[in-house]
């Protein structure tokens, strides 16, 4: 009674060997798909952005307005290089977290960066609506959106692993699909 591992329903039957770090633009699926990967690999989901605002009692919107970005960027680096040195989990960052040098070197050391590439269409159709994107909280947060698009897209072109995304894409979907890049990689997933 009690022994052993327990079992995730709908587990794929595979090992994680390394941390996997979603990166990409807001609104590109990192939370979501980020929750059902990491429930059918059977390991911890972990969010930077969620860690930073419970260890701040503030939101990234509200650490932004008071501390600033460079302040948030910082700690962000702290928090992911904590998570990323710990057990094999799956690991959503902040839209901006994969911009600073020294996150994708410690995360190339330490894990594998998968970049979910979703166009500027379905991004803008996932972040209008919402007001908790403080780098949006401009006059025209399309135009401002497509700034950020075309500035970053080439950083995450360096991710380890390209996922792209498509409107008509559910979060299973989506999910099946990493798995798949993964499994094409050695020595991150491992079957038993």
């Amino acid at each position: 009674m009690g022994g052993g591992v327990p079992t995730v329903a709908g587990k794929t039957p595979a090992e994680l060997k390394r941390t996997v770090v979603l990166v990409g633009m807001m609104g590109a699926g990192k939370t979501a798909v980020g929750k059902a990967l990491a429930a059918r690999l059977g390991v911890p989901f972990r969010d930077s952005d969620a860690e930073i605002e419970a260890a701040a009692a503030m939101t990234i919107a509200e650490i932004f307005e008071r501390d600033g970005e460079a302040f948030f960027r910082a700690r962000e680096t702290e928090v992911i290089r904590r998570l990323i040195s710990g057990p094999p989990c799956i690991l959503s960052t902040g839209g901006g977290a994969f911009l600073q040098a020294q996150n994708r070197e410690m995360i190339s050391a330490k894990g594998v960066s998968v970049w979910l590439n979703a166009d500027l269409a379905l991004l803008w159709s996932r972040v209008k609506n919402k007001d908790t994107r403080p780098l949006l909280r401009t006059p025209d947060p399309y135009a401002t959106l497509q700034e950020i698009y075309a500035a970053r897209t080439p950083i995450y072109a360096r991710a380890d692993i390209e996922v792209a995304s498509q409107p008509g894409y559910t979060i299973e979907t989506m999910t099946s699909r990493v798995i798949d890049a993964l499994a094409g990689r050695p020595g991150i997933l491992e079957t038993p």
